[in-house]
């Protein structure tokens, strides 16, 4: 029997109820949405590389002018590098992890360039002093040996016959765990030739953070190349507590030996890790923003609807007091009003949320939303929504049954 009359009453304040249910819908969407974004940029910005960050310097060398001698001068530079105290390794690249760009090939599993790529991957350059300099953890294989090197000079492709590739990349590409030793194809396969995968890393990040990359973050391959260029990046690894002097130090040496160069983007790991994803945290803020303001205008306009219905029903209250009704059974009234409009505006919301996930995924490579965030969110808008009647309802059982049945 409550329950009817509280229909009948909110039958005869359709707008106000349609407005607030519109209202929590669009939260609950936007709000569940919202959460998943930021956990999921969040998660990500503390996602490890698998790299020794801490200890790890990078600095990019730009060489003045097109000097014929650059592989001789980058050999040099590498020597006067591993000769600094506290340096445990160091060698030349065409990119590192959380660099935000780089090379990038497909992989086939045949040579015929008919066949579909069976993921797509980063692509390092690195010499036999690579795995040591990075700190990366060889699981299965070997490094690469000298003899296996080669020199890449500005836009040559030259063929390779080996490559290292990360424990994720191998089971996705050899799903039963036989990937050492397996040959597969790069995406430049006529000039490339044949790869065949002589190790396999615990774990190397790409260079990019966000895109098509998210799903495939550790799809790495070092490659036996030395990055030899007008522009290339010196990777130091230093010891623990080190990386301070040397960051000095490495820049005096390399003067040292050749000033015909320009130093730049002189970084640690842990710099260019705060680089990298500072855009993620700036959005993750933005959005915790938006979502509390979402919250706040919804619950005012829940407490707005609320005393209105109590202002509009002073006369029904008086009654409803004067005839027994307590002032529990008052609250738990508006309460239960409250509830079945939210419900209703749940329901349509939870259906919106799936809605914009689904659009988001299919134009923005995201990740499916789990239903845990849709439930949670719906369970937050609810307790948001009793919350906020309730101090209206409060005041609407307050109100003296005699003072209620002299109102118009």
């Amino acid at each position: 029997m409550e329950l009817l009359s509280i229909l009948s009453a909110m039958r005869r304040n359709k707008v106000g109820a349609a407005l607030i249910a519109v209202q929590i819908a669009v939260t609950l969407a936007v709000l569940c949405n919202a959460l998943f974004i930021i956990q999921q940029r969040l998660a990500a910005s503390v996602r490890p590389t698998g790299v020794d960050e801490a200890n790890i310097l990078k600095i990019e060398n730009i060489w003045i002018g097109q000097p014929e001698d650059l592989p001789a001068r980058v050999q040099t530079d590498l020597a006067a590098l591993r000769s600094l105290p506290g340096v445990i390794d160091a060698y030349v690249t065409n990119s590192f992890p959380l660099k935000t760009g780089g090379w990038s090939f497909g992989i086939r599993l045949e040579q015929d360039p008919q066949r579909a790529y069976v993921a797509d991957t980063a692509i390092y350059m690195a010499d036999e002093h690579g795995l040591n300099t990075l700190g990366l953890h060889l699981v299965a294989g070997r490094n690469f040996s000298a003899d296996e090197l080669v020199d890449l000079q500005y836009d040559d492709r030259p063929k390779i016959p080996v490559a290292i590739v990360t424990r994720a990349l191998a089971e996705r590409l050899f799903p039963k765990g036989d990937a050492l030793g397996k040959a597969i194809f790069f995406s430049p396969g006529s000039q490339t030739g044949t790869t065949r995968i002589i190790g396999v890393v615990d774990r190397l990040q790409v260079p990019w953070t966000s895109g098509g990359w998210i799903n495939g973050a550790n799809n790495s391959t070092l490659v036996p190349i030395k990055f030899i260029s007008g522009g290339s990046y010196y990777l130091i690894r230093c010891r623990p507590g080190q990386i301070a002097a040397i960051t000095q130090d490495a820049q005096k040496k390399l003067y040292e030996v050749n000033r015909e160069r320009i130093l730049q983007s002189v970084q640690t790991l842990t710099q260019v890790r705060a680089d990298a994803y500072r855009d993620d945290r700036g959005l993750a803020v933005i959005l915790a923003i938006v979502c509390m303001a979402l919250l706040a205008v919804t619950a005012f306009g829940i407490v707005g609807l609320t005393s209105y219905w109590v202002t509009s029903r002073r006369r029904q209250i008086g009654i409803r007091r004067a005839l027994g009704a307590t002032r529990g059974a008052i609250v738990g009234y508006f309460l239960t009003e409250n509830v079945l409009v939210a419900s209703a505006a749940v329901a349509a919301g939870i259906a919106l949320a799936i809605g914009m996930n689904l659009w988001m995924v299919s134009s923005f490579e995201m990740q499916r939303l789990p239903f845990s965030y849709v439930l949670s969110a719906a369970v937050l808008v609810v307790l948001l929504g009793q919350g906020s009647a309730l101090w209206p309802a409060v005041r609407a059982a307050a109100i003296p049954p005699a003072l209620a049945t002299r109102s118009a």
